[in-house]
């Protein structure tokens, strides 16, 4: 093939090599993809890409590649690197530059050094390399060792080439200047990209530092929702999985990109990030009486006075010429009747799941067949109007007001995210976390949406909340459910379009609560 041919098919081969690289995400790949890319660009045999140590001390070893030797050390199917080849010092002892070095040389320097034959080089010091060829009997010959500078001319690494291949007999040759140009124009290119790209991981971080910082916040708060934000992100992404590796029905077309999984665990890291503004006293009310603390010690007060009250009763009725023994069983049954209607009361503070009936009328009951006398001597009802309004609470331990508060949580969540200038990449984060408390009737919060109206992983993300707070084993009003007391309910609310039923016979069938169950639950929660 005529030279200019030649040359002008391989600045195709770099243009294609330059898109190639810069939709790779993954910093291991694309490392690896900067070295196979400059072998065949100037087919060379081998080829070492080093990167500059933070400290810029020192160069590390990030792959290894020799063909004719079979050797690959670093990237996706090569062993690590760490452990076979020293880091390269770019100084020694006395501070001065370890210029004898190819690559520190060319680190340092930041220029390209083009060695015909490293044995009859002048200036370096090759004599690693010729014990390296002794014990593989390689020989290497050819050197094209080419600094990586990023768009501010910083050297960030090193790309050396080694041994030229002829592309008519394989015969080893020197690296020609048009090989010379095309691996300066590439390690330019590959030196941006990477780059770019470790930027771009930095920035993630930092961004998942950040939401980390919120749960932590949230953590610090109430412990019982840090440790559900931990748990939900970590079901959610298992039920995900399960999910994209269903073949059939509804779910058939699904499929998550690692950009849709990294997004939806964004959006699962923050879907309760509004719980920043809510009252701590209300997250963690632990018993239907608590508020910063439990109110149930007033009313051990209460009876206590009016226990005294009836021995005062008792007394005044005997100096009054009532039968001493008389006047005494009274006060006996009374204060009997009085510690038992105390026992209710203590068990209606601690809040079940459905408080019965008959449970409810014997607060009303005690709320009104017992007075006190308060500090200021008035005669007052036993309990307050807020003191009944919340030991009657059906289920759970709060008042009608104090869950639409804790409901407002998601509210504040949607608020949040959507006030964030999202990338194109995050831009479902919002719907995926403001979705969770919805419903697939429609009767959800905070937006009534319909099943049609929910992603996938909206709904997904509302199935993770519910297990989750089912079987948490952290709540202060409750203990975790057992695993089939759980999936109970969970079948309960797929049959009652709560949750996706599609989503529910993944969860089911692949068995994803089992997993969690194995991560997350106690011993002796797992029943089934």
């Amino acid at each position: 093939m005529h030279t200019q041919d030649d040359l002008f098919l391989r600045l195709e081969q770099l243009n294609d090599i330059g898109a190639s690289l810069s939709s790779e995400r993954n910093i291991k790949l694309l490392l690896e993809k900067i070295v196979i890319a400059a072998k065949q660009i100037t087919r060379a045999d081998g080829g070492t890409l080093y990167l500059l140590s933070d400290d810029k001390s020192h160069l590390h070893f990030e792959i290894v590649r020799t063909d004719s030797l079979n050797l690959a050390f670093g990237g996706s199917g090569g062993q690590l690197v760490s452990g076979k080849f020293p880091d390269l010092p770019l100084y020694i002892g006395d501070g001065t530059p370890n210029d004898r070095m190819v690559a520190a040389y060319a680190a340092i320097a930041g220029k390209t050094v083009n060695i015909a034959d490293a044995y009859c080089a002048e200036g370096f010091d090759f004599s690693g390399t010729r014990e390296f060829d002794a014990r593989t009997g390689y020989r290497s010959q050819s050197f094209l060792t080419v600094p990586m500078k990023d768009h501010e001319g910083e050297v960030i690494g090193v790309l050396q080439l080694i041994n030229a291949l002829s592309p008519t007999d394989g015969a080893v040759s020197a690296f020609s200047q048009a090989d010379q140009r095309l691996a300066e124009s590439l390690a330019s290119q590959a030196a941006i990209v990477l780059s770019n790209r470790q930027l771009v991981e930095q920035l993630e971080a930092l961004f998942e530092s950040f939401v980390k910082l919120i749960n932590l916040a949230i953590d610090e708060k109430s412990p019982y929702t840090g440790g559900h934000c931990q748990r939900v992100p970590e079901l959610t992404m298992m039920l995900a999985e399960a999910a994209d590796a269903t073949r059939e029905g509804p779910l058939a077309d699904f499929k998550l990109t690692d950009q849709d999984r990294y997004e939806l665990r964004i959006a699962a890291l923050l879907h309760d990030c509004g719980k920043v503004t809510t009252p701590v006293h209300i997250v963690d009310k632990a018993t239907k009486l608590q508020t910063i603390y439990d109110r149930i010690d007033l009313i051990d007060m209460r009876f206590e006075v009016v226990k005294r009250d009836a021995e005062v009763r008792k007394w005044k009725s005997i100096a009054e010429g009532v039968d001493p023994a008389e006047a005494e069983r009274e006060c006996f049954d009374f204060c009997q009747k009085m510690s038992v209607d105390r026992g209710i009361l203590h068990r209606a503070n601690i809040g079940c799941e459905n408080m019965r009936d008959e449970d409810i009328a014997h607060v009303r009951r005690i709320a009104t067949e017992y007075r006190w006398r308060n500090a200021d001597g008035e005669d007052v009802p036993f309990l307050s109007e807020d003191e009944l309004e919340n030991l009657t609470i059906r289920s759970g331990t709060l008042t009608h007001a104090e869950r639409d508060i804790i409901n407002h949580h998601i509210v504040a969540t949607i608020k949040m995210l959507e006030q964030l200038p999202w990338p194109r990449h995050l831009k479902n984060v919002p719907e995926y976390a403001g979705g969770h408390h919805e419903r697939m009737d429609g009767k959800g919060y905070p937006r009534g949406l319909k099943r049609e109206d929910m992603s996938w992983q909206a709904r997904i993300m509302g199935i993770a909340d519910i297990f989750e707070a089912l079987t948490a084993k952290d709540r202060p009003y409750k203990e975790g459910m057992k695993l089939s007391e759980a999936l109970a309910v969970l079948e309960g609310f797929s049959l009652n379009s709560h949750i996706d039923p599609a989503l529910y016979e993944v969860f089911i069938s692949r068995e994803v609560y089992r997993r969690y169950a194995s991560a997350f639950l106690k011993n002796n929660q797992v029943d089934c």
